[in-house]
């Protein structure tokens, strides 16, 4: 690592947010800590690396304050990957992906299509840096040779930081893609102004990185586990566990959130889906789109302005893609699916509802401020709903 990203990730404080397994990651209340209900059962670290082999890193960008100057910060950005086989990422996973509303990019999503399988990590960044972050993957895979094919199609996805963020001065590097890469592991998951969802915010609040997880009951355990970068939604629709906390805290004021004049949301939320269930494509494209009722439950619409794009993936069958001439595989029965559905909408709300719980103030370009939502205050609306676990 260069002095100069050295001094880039130290003066961000978050050294060892980096990696997925660090102190750090246990150091902040999430949202179950607050007394937050939520449905369903959570793995042991209620996070997508619940799922065996599944690997979070992140690379944070933090720099500079005062008026925007393109090309020099200030820098509010970074990227997170999520290793599907960290053990073996030569070895596709099945997956599937949706869109709920299209105005976003998440590359490589064409041949998840055509073949059913994701080869390779899943990166999520700012808008304007998917290019430099999608070469840098290949030349990761190159590296050590764990491409599948004699070419690389990653899948990289993004949403808009340009109101905290220099987002045209392209600030995300190569090195940095390639830090999250070789940091990623296992364990807790570092949340809120971190990787990719640094400059982010949602639902009228700072938001970020949110992950989540299920242990289900279908012929026998499975685990959900889902990771967001959560960038959407205005603050009068903000639900938590089913209690309208946006109009409590904004009543008939216009919530401050990234609009553009007209009104129209801005924002965008990516989702990955990771399971160890035994399921094939045309499954996973079914979970991906389960995704949108979690999105639901916190106040979520989609709308025009907004890209929310959504990837699954499953870790079982392993030896699949590269099985000849035949391959035998498992398969779940569909009879069996519906909890996988409900494991997959649950963590989704929670793990949006994590993100905002993490994230803290944060001080952009141009002195654009965007404010955490308000443990305290969260705590006092659900109480008065007789909604605060324990409460």
């Amino acid at each position: 690592m260069t002095n100069k990203l050295l001094r880039l990730v130290i003066f961000s404080g978050l050294a060892l947010a980096l990696s997925g397994n660090t102190g750090l990651a246990q150091s902040k209340p999430r949202a179950r800590d607050l007394g937050v209900p939520f449905e369903g059962t959570p793995g042991p670290f209620n996070a997508i690396t619940d799922v065996r082999g599944v690997h979070v890193g992140h690379a944070t960008l933090i720099r500079g304050e005062g008026a925007l100057q393109v090309g020099q910060g200030p820098v509010r950005t970074g990227v997170t990957v999520i290793l599907p086989r960290a053990e073996n990422p030569a070895d596709p996973a099945f997956a599937g992906w949706f869109a709920l509303n299209g105005n976003g990019e998440m590359t490589g999503t064409t041949w998840i299509e055509e073949s059913g399988f994701l080869e390779g990590p899943i990166s999520i960044t700012n808008t304007h840096s998917v290019g430099t972050v999608r070469d840098a993957i290949i030349a990761w895979q190159v590296e050590r040779g764990t491409a599948f094919q004699p070419w690389s199609l990653p899948v990289v996805a993004e949403t808009y930081d340009g109101s905290l963020n220099d987002i045209n001065g392209f600030h995300v590097k190569a090195g940095h893609v390639l830090e999250a890469l070789d940091s990623a592991s296992s364990g807790p998951v570092v949340e809120g102004n971190v990787g990719g969802g640094t400059g982010m915010r949602c639902l009228g609040f700072k938001c970020g990185v949110g992950t989540s997880s299920r242990v289900t009951q279908a012929a026998s355990a499975y685990t959900v586990g889902v990771l967001v970068q959560a960038n959407f939604g205005g603050g009068r629709q903000l639900t938590v566990a089913g209690v309208p906390v946006g109009r409590e805290i904004f009543g008939d004021r216009r919530a401050r959130l990234t609009a553009s004049p007209s009104g129209s949301e801005r924002g965008s939320i990516i989702i990955v889906v990771a399971t160890d269930a035994p399921l094939l494509p045309h499954q996973l494209k079914r979970i991906a789109r389960r995704a949108s009722l979690g999105v639901a439950r916190t106040g979520g619409t989609a709308g025009n302005g907004s890209g929310d794009i959504f990837v699954a993936f499953s870790t079982a069958n392993t030896g699949a893609a590269s099985a000849q001439p035949t391959a035998d595989i498992t398969l779940l029965s569909n009879s069996q699916i519906s909890t996988l559905f409900e494991a997959t909408v649950e963590a989704t709300e929670e793990a949006i509802i994590n993100a905002l719980v993490a994230a803290e103030t944060m001080v952009g370009r141009d002195g654009n401020r965007s404010e955490a939502l308000s443990h305290d205050q969260l705590q006092e609306i659900l109480q008065r709903y007789n909604r605060l676990e324990n409460g």
